[in-house]
């Protein structure tokens, strides 16, 4: 079935139900988080999955079954159920390391998708008391306050967030990387989540990741477009079906392109 050429509007309903979803999230990951018994295991891509990130996942999926029980599933830990129009991508927790070393920074992200396209977004970080949200065509917020992206029209003047720094060089981007870090004002490694977060607050100008899965970037896709800014892969398309990642203003995007296209990936096995 082909989508719509105008896609439908987003019920009121869909979006308190992410917040509701985003809720429960919170209630769980709260109580987990800095706990003495904390479970941490290994899967088997060496990325580490706590007690908190599937007991999450597995709330949300059993909520969206009572309420939602047309609607398909994509989540982190559980892959891919069901096959709708209608599709819930879920990250239990982005931002695990950090979680199991208590480190604040980490989020339970949420999207819903029409036929891929995504029409509400939530974002939710209790342990930084903020949560961003977004309606396709309402806008974006944070905290009930409006997003609005940064002015910054040059990458000279640009600050920009990243992930790990090894994985560029790993991943074939390091010249492109290395390019475009001296081409700005301002580095830091804020990471994950909260680089594209802090992008649509106009707090950075840009946040890039070499490696993504659709679940790290399904919702920061909605919320940074809807507060004005751009999003795209290192090849310049609009997608989140993963690979890599680059948000930024909008006004400083093709020239962040321009420097990672220094940069052709190279062959990764298992990647």
């Amino acid at each position: 079935m082909l989508p719509d050429a105008s896609p439908p509007p987003v019920p009121a309903d869909d979006l308190a139900l992410a917040l509701e979803l985003a809720d429960l999230a919170d209630a769980v990951s709260a109580v987990r988080f800095r706990a003495a018994d904390l479970r941490v295991d290994t899967k088997p891509d060496g990325s580490p999955v706590t007690d908190a990130d599937r007991a999450i996942e597995d709330l949300i999926r059993a909520h969206v079954a009572s309420v939602r029980p047309a609607h398909a599933v994509l989540g982190e830990e559980g892959g891919s159920s069901g096959d709708a129009e209608w599709r819930w991508v879920v990250d239990p927790i982005d931002g695990t390391k950090n979680f199991a070393r208590g480190v604040p920074v980490w989020a339970t992200l949420l999207s819903l998708q029409h036929h891929g396209d995504e029409t509400c977004a939530v974002i939710s970080a209790p342990a930084l008391g903020r949560r961003w949200w977004a309606a396709r065509g309402h806008g974006a917020q944070c905290n009930g306050a409006a997003l609005r992206v940064s002015g910054v029209s040059s990458l000279e003047d640009a600050t920009l967030s990243f992930t790990d720094v090894r994985d560029f060089a790993r991943l074939g981007w390091g010249e492109g990387f290395a390019r475009l870090a001296a081409g700005c004002r301002i580095t830091r490694g804020f990471g994950d989540f909260w680089s594209h977060m802090l992008v649509a607050e106009g707090a950075v100008d840009c946040g890039v990741e070499p490696i993504v899965n659709e679940w790290d970037v399904s919702a920061a896709r909605l919320i940074v477009r809807e507060a004005g800014g751009s999003f795209s892969d290192f090849a310049g398309v609009d997608h989140c079906r993963g690979g890599n990642v680059v948000t930024s203003n909008g006004r400083i995007h093709a020239a962040i392109l321009a420097c990672l296209a220094a940069s052709p990936p190279a062959e990764v096995g298992g990647a």
